[in-house]
C-alpha cells in the first residue's frame, strides 16, 4: 500500500495524525493606524461617559455608605443605610407603587402604541396628521406634560371633572383620593409614552417584508392569524427594545409624579425616585437618598440583564 502525498508520514514510530502547521499571523498594513483612528473617534464619547456617568455613580456609591445632613462631611457608616431600607415602610410603599406603575404603564403604552402603529401603517386617511398628533407629546418635556395633566385633573377647575359634571356623572377627587391620584398619573403617562412606542413599532412594521404577508395570505391565513403568527413575532426586536426602555423609564419616573401629585396623598403616588428626592433635598439625608438610587440602579441592571438573557427574538430580522 502506497501512501499519498496528503497522508502524514510516520516519524520515530508515531502513527498518529500530524499536527497542522501553524499559520503565521500577519498584520494587515494600516491596521494600527485604523485602530488608533477608531480609538480617537471613541475617546470623546468615552470621556463624556466617564465624567458624567461613571464618576457620579462612584460618588453616589461612596455617599450611600455615609450618614449626611447636608452640611459638612458625612460620617462613614458602612452598609447601615442599606439595612435601614428593610425597616422603612415608606420605602416599601414607594417600591410597591413603582412596580405597580411599571406593570400598568409598560404593557398599556406598548399595546396602545402597537394599535396606533397598525392603524397608521394602513391606508388610513390623513395618516401624517395623526402621526404628528401622537408624536407631539414627545416634543415637550415631562414637566410640561404634567402641567397639562394638572389642568385636566385639577379638583376645582379641571377639565375631567367638568366633563363628568356635563355628563351627569359624579366628580372624582383626583388629588385627595389615593387611587384616583394614581390613576391620573397613569393616564398622563400613557398619553405621553404612546407616541414613542408607536414610532418604534411603526418603524418595525415598515421593515417587515411584504412577501411574508402575501405568502401568509395565499396560504389562507386570516387577518388575525397574520398578525398573531407573522407580524407580531417579526416585531420581536422592537418589542425587546421597548420593554427595556419602558421598564427603565417607569423605574425612574419623577417629573410627572412630582408635578401632578407630589407623591401624595399620603404617599399613594410616591415612587422610588420621588422618595429619594425627598430624602436628598427636603430631609437633607443625601446618604440615604443615594442608597435608594443605588438600589434602583441595581434593579434596573438586573432586569435588563435578565431580559437580554431570556429574550429569543431580540436579534430577529424582518
Amino acid at each position: 500500500m502506497t501512501t499519498t502525498a496528503t497522508e502524514p508520514r510516520d516519524r520515530a514510530g508515531d502513527t498518529g495524525p500530524a499536527e497542522p502547521p501553524q499559520r503565521l499571523r500577519t498584520r494587515r498594513p494600516g491596521a494600527v493606524r485604523e485602530a488608533l483612528a477608531g480609538y480617537g473617534f471613541l475617546a470623546p464619547s468615552a470621556l463624556l461617559l466617564g465624567v458624567f456617568v461613571f464618576v457620579p455613580l462612584a460618588g453616589a456609591l461612596a455617599l450611600s455608605l455615609q450618614r449626611t445632613n447636608g452640611f459638612g462631611e458625612g460620617t462613614w457608616i458602612g452598609f447601615d443605610n442599606y439595612a435601614r431600607l428593610f425597616g422603612d415602610p415608606v420605602f416599601w410603599r414607594a417600591s410597591l407603587n413603582t412596580v405597580l406603575f411599571t406593570l400598568v404603564v409598560t404593557p398599556g403604552s406598548m399595546a396602545l402604541g402597537l394599535g396606533a402603529a397598525v392603524l397608521l401603517n394602513s391606508v388610513l386617511p390623513a395618516r401624517g396628521l395623526f402621526r404628528s398628533i401622537l408624536i407631539l407629546p414627545m416634543a415637550v418635556s415631562g414637566v410640561a406634560t404634567a402641567l397639562i395633566g394638572v389642568l385636566v385633573f385639577d379638583q376645582n377647575s379641571g377639565f375631567a371633572d367638568s366633563m363628568l359634571g356635563a355628563l351627569g356623572l359624579p366628580q372624582v377627587d383626583w388629588q385627595s383620593n389615593g387611587t384616583a391620584a394614581f390613576v391620573s398619573v397613569v393616564l398622563v403617562t400613557l398619553w405621553w409614552r404612546t407616541g414613542f412606542n408607536m414610532l418604534i413599532y411603526l418603524a418595525g412594521l415598515q421593515g417587515i417584508s411584504r412577501e411574508l404577508i402575501e405568502a401568509a395570505t395565499l396560504d389562507g391565513a386570516t387577518v388575525w392569524q397574520r398578525y398573531r403568527y407573522v407580524i407580531v413575532p417579526m416585531l420581536g426586536p422592537s418589542t425587546f427594545f421597548l420593554v427595556i426602555m419602558n421598564v427603565i423609564y417607569s423605574f425612574q419616573v419623577f417629573d410627572i409624579v412630582f408635578v401632578l401629585t407630589g407623591g401624595g396623598p399620603r404617599n399613594a403616588t410616591t415612587v422610588l425616585v420621588t422618595y429619594a428626592y425627598d430624602n436628598g433635598f427636603v430631609v437633607r439625608d443625601q446618604g440615604y437618598a443615594a442608597t435608594i438610587g443605588v438600589v434602583l440602579l441595581v434593579v434596573s441592571l438586573a432586569f435588563t440583564w435578565l431580559r437580554w438573557r431570556t429574550s429569543r427574538t431580540r436579534d430577529l430580522v424582518g
